[in-house]
């Protein structure tokens, strides 16, 4: 089923703990598992002989790192979550999913598409365990960062997926460097980037504004097919803190 426009969005850092214990996750779960599995197999791997992770790699400590590691040794096998219920930082908050009605959450799931240091990538409704991996984390065999690592199977599984659809990448630039647009087979992309009124980049504040952001395009979401339907709902969407920038890849 191709889509009118997909969206990128970025995971949190702030995850739900627990699952639901029959939903167990392995490699291959979720929209981009056939495509992905195998990476994400590595990576689980990686994690079990780092036992879990420390400190400089998954930058948290005390009990947060407790958990990071019980959980990143304990991956495959693991209860999971739906991708836009695991993750709770600001932007999954105002995006606010579960608020929807029945018919707009199920148009915005296959629509929101997240990059991830574990998965790769999945959709906001793909089970997801917990787990901490920042894409940014520079795990010792991987040759950089897992952005650089997972780029070139995360791009072809993302242009693949949203081939002849218009992608609205609302990532921060650590996530963004994961994923390089193949114009020939995407009906358009445009990176989208939430500023002051002065033009200074938004930082943390604009978190929020991108959740709503979102929301307000995926609510829109029968009514964009094109970058000039975006541009439409974009001159709606209205926070006093910030303006929307648009650049074209």
């Amino acid at each position: 089923m191709r889509l009118n426009f997909v969206i990128l969005l970025p995971p949190s850092e702030g995850k739900a703990e627990g699952g639901a214990a029959r939903t167990k996750w392995k490699p291959t779960s979720g929209a981009f598992g056939t495509a992905l599995g195998a990476k994400r197999t590595e990576v689980a791997a990686a994690l079990a002989g780092l036992r879990g992770g420390d400190a400089a790699l998954l930058g948290v400590g005390g009990a947060h790192l407790d958990r990071a590691r019980t959980a990143n040794l304990s991956l495959i096998g693991a209860p999971t979550l739906p991708a836009a219920a695991r993750y709770t930082g600001v932007v999954w908050d105002h995006l606010d999913l579960a608020s929807m009605s029945g018919a707009q959450r199920e148009r915005a799931l296959p629509r929101i598409v997240v990059p991830s240091g574990l998965l790769g990538a999945c959709l906001a409704g793909d089970p997801v365990p917990d787990y901490r991996l920042k894409m940014g984390a520079r795990p010792a065999g991987f040759g950089g960062t897992m952005a650089k690592w997972w780029r070139s199977a995360v791009s072809a599984a993302i242009n693949d997926y949203a081939a002849g659809s218009l992608v609205i990448d609302l990532l921060p630039a650590e996530h963004r460097s994961v994923f390089e647009p193949d114009h020939d087979a995407l009906a358009d992309y445009v990176a989208l980037d939430l500023v002051t009124p002065t033009g200074k980049a938004g930082g943390h504040d604009a978190k929020a504004a991108k959740g709503l952001l979102a929301r307000q395009l995926l609510l829109f979401a029968p009514m964009i097919a094109s970058r000039k339907d975006l541009d439409r709902a974009i001159k709606k969407f209205s926070d006093h803190r910030f303006r929307v920038v648009t650049k074209v890849n």
